[in-house]
């Protein structure tokens, strides 16, 4: 019966692989997607209850935010810009403000705001909503970089000097590890690690994520009882994230991927921000295995639109563990240069 059941299921894979249809319908027989379909349309629901209510999620906010600092930031610049998306903007702004969402965000809202107003000409549709802006005040927060927190030139004095055969040390000298010592992390520096983190680049500066850090011993071991992979060395790992994605960030399924892309950026930089404080780590993939979701779902409390993205083990490493090799593949392999199909750039 298995031998049967494997040959239809080859036969249904290669009909499915042929078209879109075919494909669509073997996958609601097999519902292996089901749970994400489910978090998508969780998250849009969210989305939708953000645009009254900014303190469920401030997606909206920082998509438009951001894309008012690319149109500053254009080369050359063109004014009037934004017309389409200004008056949402500066609605979901002052929601923000009065349910007194993050003070950096609205900071940095705030400034954007103003020059963008500062360099928009009047304009009919655009002067009831700079009168409705100028009645706002300006959160009090720390400055930005440029003391405002709109754009501005980077500084050549505060590029670090950090040498590429360094870099790359850092990246050599970086490798999965297994062994700990039994020494517990500090907080702070666990939270330097995620303010590194939160420097990595996302789509419209939406961050869809949030780490879940457990650093108790008894829960370490509950997180690490669930993810494959973790068996002979899960019982001595002092600490333990697990990175969470948010779908109430996007009201399109389009964007149904970017939590797996915009959180593994950020990871990269989590891990790099641990070894460059004596910390090692190990990440710790996650599949998208039912019984698995449904346990880590259970014990994180999480909603119906947030989804693990992976785990990261991490602690202070015991000099006498072993690592894996783990041989990289050459550049040649993995760069390849104006590579495209000759048809398609005929046509």
């Amino acid at each position: 019966m298995k031998r049967i059941a494997h040959k239809i299921d080859s036969f249904l894979v290669q009909l499915g692989a042929k078209s879109r249809l075919a494909a669509s319908l073997y996958y609601v027989l097999r519902g292996k997607f089901s749970r994400e379909q489910q978090a998508v349309l969780a998250g849009k629901v969210a989305y939708k209850r953000s645009l009254s209510d900014p303190s469920i999620n401030s997606s909206l906010l920082r998509r438009n935010i951001h894309r008012l600092e690319k149109g500053i930031l254009m080369r050359p610049r063109r004014v009037p810009f934004g017309l389409n998306y200004i008056e949402e903007t500066v609605d979901i702004y002052c929601k923000a403000i009065e349910a007194q969402t993050d003070l950096a965000e609205l900071a940095w809202a705030h400034d954007v705001l103003g020059t963008y107003f500062d360099i928009t000409p009047p304009d009919p549709a655009v002067d009831p909503l700079r009168a409705r802006f100028k009645s706002t005040r300006r959160p009090i927060c720390e400055p930005g970089p440029n003391g405002r927190r709109s754009p501005y030139r980077r500084q050549s004095a505060n590029r670090p000097h950090i040498p590429y055969e360094e870099f790359l040390k850092l990246a050599r000298y970086r490798r999965s590890v297994r062994w700990y010592l039994p020494q517990t992390v500090p907080r702070d520096v666990i939270e330097r690690a995620i303010e590194v983190a939160s420097y990595s680049p996302t789509a419209c500066n939406r961050q869809p994520y949030e780490f879940r850090v457990f650093d108790d011993p008894k829960l370490v071991g509950r997180v690490l009882s669930i993810p494959m992979g973790t068996g002979g060395f899960g019982h001595q790992v002092p600490a333990v994230a697990v990175v969470v994605g948010k779908q109430r960030n996007y009201p399109n399924e389009r964007d149904r991927h970017l939590i797996y892309v915009d959180g593994a950026l950020a990871i990269m930089s989590f891990v790099y921000a641990l070894e460059v404080q004596n910390l090692a780590s190990c990440c710790i993939n996650w599949p998208d295995v039912e019984a698995l979701e449904r346990r880590m779902t259970k014990l994180l409390g999480l909603s119906p639109d947030e989804r693990p993205i992976m785990l990261v083990a991490f602690g202070y490493p015991d000099p006498d563990g072993l690592v894996a090799d783990s041989t990289k593949k050459p550049v040649d392999i993995l760069c390849k240069y104006n590579q495209y199909d000759d048809e398609e750039h005929n046509s």
